[in-house]
């Protein structure tokens, strides 16, 4: 940057101000000038700013006539996401509408795309290889398997693990990316993704914790269902099925509450295992106070209920073809073992699905959207407590 810009106009000098990026000073600079540097992109809402005549040093987008409204409002997440990375009280901010959270997702999204894809290939890469490769030893007759087979399949399984392995690391680094860049800040790909593995060992065990959980929960569903169908002719087995169905649900539900921020507060507040949990589940049940749209609770909801509905979106359009043969064999087809016959060999017929394999890509791709908008709801609500 220029270390000096005297511009004047008919009425005197005009207002000048010095900007501080990474520690250094530059300047001053008038209006002008900062619009250019603005454009460059070396200068962000979030760097502190000083006029020459001042020595109270504020945030570059309170100068008047460099940025929006947008930038001001993504300054106030660059100083509560910096208050809440150094441990202080986060300052009050006015609350973002649903719509403004969504929209500061798509923002860091696009901004941090070259960050968030290599970190989601991380993950994605790993398991798709072990997909083609299980895929390929498929196609190959039992009668011709041979090392070749076998090292395929060990290969298939070792990328399970790795991309099984990696997913603490992924899940960080949304963290840790989304931090950075709503605080203003370009963040380094490699010097983020060391940090991410910094939290491997917490975030892992969480993991363990919070799916296993939700699998046995899952696990405890379907043996719900199998007893309604082994007991479908009594009418007390049927009532009790139901009943401990609806008690699976409730603690599906509860339990989902209350570990919707733990990846935020194990990543961003460094906190332990038993204490993300926690805070967790009281940021979750926080802003009684507030209209019930407002409420942490409902809006991470809303943003879970979107993503479900984009996955089950994507899962029937790559399915929707084979669906529909289903569909027709299941009306024409009276015996039930010939209809799983031709639908086993319709499945084989089939082969590789491009359609299916591209939109599950670009689900994964995307996902990182669904973390990102967790972060800014998690900061969001921080500035309200």
């Amino acid at each position: 940057m220029d270390s000096e810009c005297m511009i004047r106009d008919d009425q005197g000098v005009t207002d000048e101000w010095i900007v501080r990026v990474d520690g250094r000073e530059y300047g001053p600079a008038n209006i002008d000038t900062l619009r250019e540097w603005k454009a460059e992109g070396r200068v962000l809402p979030a760097n502190e700013a000083r006029r020459t005549d001042a020595e109270l040093w504020t945030l570059a987008a309170e100068i008047p006539g460099l940025f929006d409204a947008e930038a001001l409002a993504t300054a106030g997440t660059a100083e509560l996401t910096r208050s809440i990375s150094l441990g202080q009280a986060p300052p009050v901010l006015p609350s973002r509408g649903f719509a403004q959270i969504l929209a500061e997702t798509f923002r860091i999204y696009a901004r941090g795309f070259l960050q968030f894809l290599p970190l989601t290939l991380l993950v994605v890469l790993p398991s798709v290889c072990g997909q083609l490769t299980a895929m390929w030893t498929q196609t190959v007759q039992a009668s011709d398997a041979d090392l070749r087979t076998l090292a395929a399949g060990g290969f298939a399984f070792l990328m399970f693990i790795f991309s099984i392995a990696m997913w603490p690391v992924y899940i960080a680094g949304i963290q840790v990316f989304t931090a950075e860049i709503a605080a203003g800040r370009r963040p380094g790909f490699f010097a983020t993704l060391n940090e991410a593995v910094r939290f491997w060992p917490r975030v892992a065990a969480l993991c363990v914790f919070v799916y296993g959980v939700f699998f046995l929960l899952i696990l405890f569903a379907l043996l719900i269902a199998a007893m309604i169908v082994a007991g479908a002719s009594s009418v007390f087995v049927i009532f009790l099925a139901l009943a401990l169905l609806g008690l699976q649900v409730w603690m599906f539900g509860r339990f989902f509450i209350n570990v919707l921020f733990w990846q935020q507060f194990a990543v961003l507040e460094n906190a332990g295992v038993v204490d993300s949990l926690r805070e967790s589940r009281n940021l979750a049940h926080s802003g009684r106070e507030l209209p019930w749209f407002q409420q942490p609770m409902w809006r991470a909801v809303f943003i879970a209920s979107l993503w479900f509905a984009f996955v089950l979106a994507i899962a029937l359009a790559s399915q929707w073809t084979t669906l529909q043969h289903y569909f027709n064999e299941l009306m024409t087809t009276q015996d039930p073992q010939a209809l799983v016959q031709k639908l086993t060999k319709a499945q084989q017929a089939r082969g590789f699905d491009v359609l299916g394999f591209a939109l599950g890509l670009l689900q994964k791709i995307l996902q990182p959207l669904i973390g990102i908008a967790f972060v800014v709801l998690y900061i969001d609500s921080r500035g309200e407590r």
